[in-house]
């Protein structure tokens, strides 16, 4: 992880309407010499990462958009870019309206746009190591349907083209420590062997590097932000693995630590490796795997078992070591919050802070704790307008004052070695109106309601969710994202395979699952309101009277919410007494923490409303 700063994130200009000016004509030109009529371009790259280490910013590179989901369609004659409800603001801002036109990448999405704008007898490439079965099962119907054919690409025409593409990450991998990692990682390979021979598979392909790393106990500096060795494994069902890596990562410690039931291979030996699987049973994940490894399974014999990522979910069920650790990690990244909070509240009181100098003010206070190993993502530090975009990425093209009478959005999270947080707070510049005051207020009705919910076992996700945006229904708002996300210990502050969202999603929660709870609202060209914290699945006390058995939240996240936005009257007694309790457990775990004016501001921060 990135150790070596004063200042983590980066502030200058990455992206934008110049990177598609510059290198679509580029591309196209590939394309002509590879008899190509059009290309699709996901942001996934090899690894399905969420964050992609800068050779693999291909999308970035060909339009100018550094947004985490998105897709490009490039034809010879136009080109088509497809974005989300979360970037609808970014995609404007990011990519030449002249030379893409802006799709949804819901509601069909690229696969509407491939039936409706190709014609008999073009050829579509594709890289099959981007792309999922099922998406490319999709697309394939969508072209049939215009006469057009997809063709899979042993060169993607992107990397001929990008003549100045930087080298691949080398970063040494690291051994994450038994005490934080609570099982050895002959355990799990036991674990995992197990539940394989459980679906009568003999091994699986494992190609996420965020499985691979808790399945081995191991971390990597390979990407921004996330500690991932980028890497590919087979886990056998006897609990052996091949490992699949640059050579250039390894140390003696690594090889010490995985010993003789772990080999270690050349990342270029992977194809042959799945050549020795035939006739062998072999899982693989087609949400997480491209169609690249489901084509060399074929090839080479396998007996294909199209399956969840066997580590997936023991991965999200964290135990009580994990727990621990991001425990303290969450009440160690509390100080740093609450000194910048105070700070929001005096000196950017001025109006003549901007949102570079609010980021860079949190990243200075999580350094002083001498233990921050990298932020978990780059800042959502968003004044006035900016925090309407719900994605945003402050620039120093793009940031403004935290002017008076606005609202500050900040979204942040860190990595410590025994935890990842993610945290965010919307805090007033001066004095909040009417509307901000109300619609902050229905925002925590949301917040609280899935906080303090208690549900059966087998509840989703998707089973949740409109806890979080009733109050805002009521009113006719909602908001364009998802309410909860996995994360990862010292991992993804992104990770599945549990959410809780609009969408559907057959994965129950499960005690030590770790979930945000974020829901928002967003008024274009106004202000941005969204309350966050972090909380893990956990069997609360027995409900008096009650006939089954439950599961609730436990809460994470320590730092106070601004009540000058909190408008009492429209909560109940029993939100109030949510606020209130929230905050005496804010001040009894943190208060002997801080000193001086901060303990003082905190102190009066938590008192009851």
């Amino acid at each position: 992880m990135r150790q070596d700063f004063d200042m983590i994130q980066n502030f200058e200009v990455q992206g934008g309407p110049e990177y598609g000016r510059r290198n679509l004509p580029k591309l196209r030109k590939a394309l002509k010499a590879q008899g190509l009529d059009g290309f699709l371009v996901p942001h996934e790259d090899e690894y399905q990462n969420e964050y992609l280490p800068d050779c693999n910013e291909r999308l970035m590179w060909v339009s100018g958009f550094t947004g985490s989901a998105g897709a490009a369609i490039v034809m010879t004659d136009k080109a088509a870019m497809f974005v989300d409800g979360r970037y609808t603001l970014q995609v404007g801002a990011q990519v030449d309206n002249v030379l893409f036109t802006y799709e949804k990448l819901e509601a069909g999405g690229v696969a509407s746009w491939l039936r409706k704008n190709t014609q008999k007898g073009q050829i579509i490439g594709y890289d099959p190591r981007l792309h999922s079965p099922a998406a490319l099962d999709s697309f394939k119907k969508s072209v049939a349907l215009s006469g057009a054919t997809l063709k899979a690409l042993s060169t993607n025409p992107i990397d001929e083209a990008w003549t100045d593409r930087p080298a691949a990450p080398t970063a040494k991998i690291t051994v994450q420590p038994l005490e934080l990692a609570g099982e050895s990682h002959s355990d799990k390979r036991a674990r995992i062997g197990k539940a394989l021979k459980q679906q009568n598979a003999d091994a699986a392909l494992i190609t996420s590097p965020a499985s691979i790393a808790w399945l081995l106990n191991i971390r990597g500096g390979d990407v921004m932000c996330t500690p991932l060795p980028l890497s590919t494994v087979i886990v056998k069902a006897d609990g052996q693995v091949d490992l699949f890596v640059k050579p250039e990562k390894l140390t003696d410690e690594l090889r010490s630590h995985l010993g003789n039931d772990v080999a270690i291979r050349s990342e270029e030996d992977i194809s042959a490796a799945i050549t020795e699987l035939k006739d062998h049973s072999v899982i693989a994940d087609p949400s997480v795997s491209s169609a690249f490894y489901f084509e060399a399974l074929k090839k080479a014999g396998a007996k294909i078992i199209k399956a969840q990522d066997p580590v997936a979910l023991p991965k999200a069920c964290k135990n009580n070591a994990e727990i621990a650790g991001t425990t303290e990690a969450h009440n160690r990244d509390a100080v740093p919050l609450i000194k910048f909070l105070h700070w929001l509240d005096t000196e950017a009181q001025s109006g003549k802070m901007d949102e570079i100098e609010a980021a860079g003010q949190l990243e200075h206070f999580r350094h002083e704790t001498g233990q921050l190993k990298d932020l978990s993502f780059e800042s959502i530090s968003g004044a006035g307008s900016n925090g309407a975009i719900v994605h945003y990425r402050v620039s120093k093209a793009t940031t403004k004052k935290l002017a008076k009478g606005s609202l500050f959005l900040i979204d942040s999270g860190a990595q410590y070695q025994d935890g990842t947080t993610d945290v965010t707070r919307t805090v007033p510049i001066g004095t909040p109106d009417a509307e901000m005051r109300e619609r902050f207020t229905l925002v925590l009705k949301g917040h609280i309601a899935l906080a303090t919910v208690r549900f059966p076992e087998g509840t989703t996700g998707s089973n949740l969710d409109v806890l979080a945006r009733h109050a805002l229904w009521q009113h006719g708002l909602d908001y364009d994202h998802g309410t909860g996300h996995g994360v990862g210990v010292y991992l993804g502050v992104h990770e599945g395979p549990q959410r809780i969202s609009k969408m559907p999603n057959k994965v129950a929660l499960k005690p030590g699952m770790i979930v945000s709870n974020e829901p928002g609202y967003y008024k274009t060209d106004g202000y941005g309101i969204r309350i966050e914290n972090l909380q893990y699945v956990k069997e609360p006390a027995a409900i008096h009277g009650g006939e089954r058995k439950m599961l609730g939240f436990a809460n994470l996240t320590l730092a106070p919410l601004h009540k000058d936005l909190i408008e009492v009257k429209l909560l109940s007694p029993t939100e109030r007494a949510y606020i209130d309790n929230y905050h005496a457990d804010v001040w009894a775990k943190i208060g002997g923490q801080v000193e001086g004016k901060v303990k003082s501001w905190l102190e009066e921060a938590c008192e009851p409303l």
